[in-house]
This record gives C-alpha cells, structure tokens and sequence, in this order.
C-alpha cells in the first residue's frame, strides 16, 4: 500500500513538472504587447541577418537555455509637451503647452527601430526620449510661425508639428498619434495687447452693429407700419374689387337665369310647333292615304282597264294589219314570180283606184255654166273641145311622173292585146280595181 501511494505521488509529480516545463516554453503574446525572442540568428525580408523574431499578438515556443523572451508594450503614452521662451517669428517669446499620445509603433520596420532602441526599457524611458523630440521639433516650428498664427490657428499649428516630428518620431521606432496645442502665452503682454486690441475693436464694432440694429429696427418698424398700411389699402382696395366683382356677377347671374328662362320659353314654343308639326306631318300622310284610296288606286285601276280596253281594241287591227301586210308581202312574191306581165296587171289593176283619187280632189267643184267667148275667128268652141284630151294626157303625165309608169304605154299594150285572154273572165276588158267593204284599195286576185 505503501508502495502505491508513493509511485501515485511520483506520477502526479512528474505530471505537473510536465505541465511547468511546458507552460514555461510557450510565448503566449497578447494584443497589446510585442513578444521578442533573441538567441538565435533569422534572416529579415531586407536580407538582414538578426539574432531575434517578433511575436505579435500570437504564441510561439522557445528552446530552452538558447532562446530568451523579453516585452515590449504598445499601450499609448500621454505627454506633456511645454517650451518656454520659444522665440518665434519676429523675436516674440512665448510659453506653448501641449498634450500628444504616443506609442512603440508595431509597424514592420518601424518596430525593429524601436527594439533596437527600447529593449528592455520602461515607459518612462521611453516617453521622456519622445518629449524631448516633440520639444525640439516644437521650437523649431514656433520659429517659423507668428504669435497671431500659433494663437489663431492651433489646428494649423499642431498639423504642422505634427508633419515636422513625424520622421524623427518613426526613427526611434515611435508613433505620434494626436498632438494638440493646450495654452500659448507670453511674458511681454504681446498676446494680450493684442487681446485687448481686438476687445477694443470688437467693442467698437459692437457698438455700431447696436447702432446698426437700432437703425435697421427702426427702419424695418417704419417699413412694417408702411407695409402694414399699403395691406390695409390693397385689403381695402380688395374688397371693394371682390363687392364689384360680386355684383358684377350678380348681374352675370341673374342676366344668365333671365335667358335661360327665355330659352325654356323658346324651348316650348318650338316643342310644340315641332309637336303640331308633327300632327299636322300625320294629317297629310293620313289626307295622302285617304286620296290615294278614294282617288288614285280608282284612277289606276281605270287607267289599267282603258289601256286593257286599248289593247284589246287595238288587236284586231294590229291583226288586219299584219294580214295586209302578208297579203301584200304574198302579192309582190307573186308579181315578182309573175315578170312584166304581172307587174302590168298590177298597174291596170291600180290605175282605176288612182284615177278615182286624182277625180275626187274635184268631187267639189261645181261648174253650173260654162260660157265660151269666140274672139271673131269662130273657133272658140272647137278650141275649148280641143283642150280636153290635153288635160286628159296632162292628168295622165302627172300620175306617170308620180308613179314612174307609162300608164299610155300600158293601155296601147292592153289594147293591142285585147283579144288574149285577160284576168275578166277573158273578155279583153278592164273590170276595174278590187275594193274592199270599207272601200279601200283590195289586192288583185294571183297571177297563175
């Protein structure tokens, strides 16, 4: 049992001896820190051989009696930065005060600079080398600056402070980061004459704005009481314009109602022409109806039946005439198929009928006495006798004129052909023209 218990407390023993070792060779480095382990030579990327490497917010393990760990914070340091009698430009002393932040830059590079420099070395070690630097950067800035400049525009001021120490900040491996001017005096008064002369000037200044203001608010009063007057006007001028207008409108208004009035008049009146128009449209077309049943439809109907009537009378006419006309169209074949002989027989057959025509035209014509004048030769008688057969063959020229016939030719040609048989039952006579019942000319009988 004995035995057991002390080989347990050896193992327990062995393992926390493991855990310290261990423990004691892991670099663990915070944020805020620069972990530098030295002991053994690395190449830097500028081809640099150093003999330590920079842990920077990490861990790392270090060999045990070769390498060696030391710190370097990055926390920023406040300091203040005070010159005295800084003369700046024109030989004017003046007392500048100032606060600016600094910090061991972690930058590649810069941080070397601030190993090389402040390994090993406390905060107060390092903000006093800065304060130094930022003073002497500090008069060097005054020298090139007028009081009125450093006093007006501190941002300036301290812009230009900063750009002048920033290189010699980074050299010692630093960084600047704010610098503000706190209080900027002087022992010759120069700052506050000219204080006092800006009070003066502002006094001044103040008192004519006063002036100024009491002038402008009078004037602006008087132009308020103006304006406020001219509105009371324009407003009195308004209303009566708007009381114008208003009546004017009245009149608009009530001359508008009195001719619509008299349009709804007009309105009816035309509605009820346009009504009696209407009515009497109806009494005409009813009046047009009416006349056309008592008086047009009888009308047609009559006219319908006469021309029926018409019509019917006109038929047999029509057919007699169209008869005739194949009588004659037959008898002018036969004449045709006839020759000479037929047509001589047509003209004998005709001349009886021309002959009473040419007669009739003195059917009239009465001669009562005829009185004969001898003019002592004694042959008035037998000249008036003798003139007839002249008036006979004068009569016979103009029917031959009329009719292109020889009529003599024909009867001689009769005459001498009396003995051959002629269309009269072969009497060698002239039985005369054939008449109808209405006493009309009638076609001779065929030739054969």
């Amino acid at each position: 049992m004995d035995i057991l218990s002390a080989l347990l407390v050896l193992i327990v023993g062995a393992a926390l001896l493991a855990v310290f070792a261990v423990k004691s060779l892991i670099i663990i480095c915070p944020p805020n820190m620069v972990a530098i382990v030295s002991g053994r030579n690395r190449m830097l990327s500028d081809g640099r051989r150093v003999g330590y490497r920079v842990i920077k917010g990490g861990r790392t393990l270090r060999i045990p009696l070769i390498e060696r760990v030391s710190w370097i914070e990055l926390n920023t340091m406040p300091i203040d930065v005070s010159v005295a009698n800084a003369f700046s430009k024109g030989a004017i002393p003046l007392h500048v005060q100032g606060i600016a932040n600094v910090k061991v830059s972690s930058v590649e590079g810069l941080l070397d600079n601030a190993v090389e420099r402040f390994l090993d070395r406390d905060a107060q070690y390092i903000a006093a080398i800065a304060k130094e630097t930022l003073e002497a950067n500090l008069r060097g800035v005054l020298a090139t600056l007028t009081p009125e400049e450093v006093n007006e525009d501190r941002l300036k001021f301290a812009q230009t402070l900063i750009e002048e120490a920033d290189d010699d900040v980074k050299i010692l491996g630093l960084e600047l980061d704010t610098l503000k001017i706190q209080n900027v005096t002087d022992e010759v008064d120069y700052l506050s004459s000219l204080g006092r002369k800006q009070i003066a000037q502002v006094i001044q200044e103040a008192r004519v704005a006063e002036a100024q203001r009491q002038a402008e608010a009078q004037e602006a009063e008087a132009t308020s009481r103006q304006r406020a007057e001219i509105a009371k006007a324009n407003a009195d001028l308004k209303i009566v314009e708007q009381q114008n207008q208003l009546r004017v409108r009245t009149a608009e208004l009530e001359a508008i109602g009195a001719a619509k009035e008299e349009q709804a008049k007009v309105a009816g009146q035309q509605a009820r022409v346009v009504a009696e128009q209407s009515l009497e449209l109806e009494r005409i077309e009813l009046e047009k109806r009416r006349l056309e049943a008592d008086v047009v439809v009888p009308a047609r109907a009559e006219l319908q039946a006469r021309a029926l009537q018409a019509q019917a009378e006109a038929a047999p006419i029509i057919e007699d005439g169209k008869a005739q006309v194949e009588v004659y169209r037959r008898l002018s074949e036969q004449v045709r198929a006839a020759g000479p002989d037929g047509e001589r027989i047509l003209v004998l057959n005709i001349l009886p009928e021309l002959v009473r025509q040419v007669v009739s035209t003195m059917d009239n014509i009465e001669i009562g006495k005829v009185a004969v004048i001898d003019n002592g030769s004694g042959n008035a008688m037998s000249t008036t006798l003798g003139q007839l057969p002249g008036a006979a063959l004068s009569i016979l020229g103009q029917l031959e004129a009329a009719t292109g016939i020889d009529l003599l030719g024909s009867l001689r040609e009769s005459a001498r052909s009396a003995g051959s048989p002629t269309p009269n039952g072969g009497r060698g006579e002239f039985a005369g023209p054939v008449t109808g019942a209405d006493g009309k000319l009638a076609p001779p009988p065929p030739v054969s």
